[in-house]
């Protein structure tokens, strides 16, 4: 399999990922699979020279993150009292 062929099937990867996690009812399973699947898009966009795709899943890469980082810091504090 070339290189080409192989990136192509990251950038597919990378739908099917991002639409599971569009279908989780539970936020915090969207954010990870969310994340997950941002993250091969940046892996994608980056091998095939697609910078703006690459850059708007970067930056959701940060939201979904950022928003883990709330969520897991909440639930911890629940916890903690």
């Amino acid at each position: 399999m070339d290189s080409a062929m192989m990136w192509e099937w990251v950038g597919y990867l990378a739908s099917v990922v991002v639409a599971i996690s569009l279908m989780m009812s539970n936020i915090k399973k969207l954010r990870w699979w969310n994340l997950l699947g941002s993250a091969l898009f940046v892996a994608y966009g980056v091998a095939i020279q697609a910078y703006p795709v690459a850059a708007v899943n970067f930056f959701i890469v940060i939201i979904d993150a950022y928003y883990l980082v709330v969520i897991y810091r909440e639930q911890a504090a629940s916890v903690n009292g």
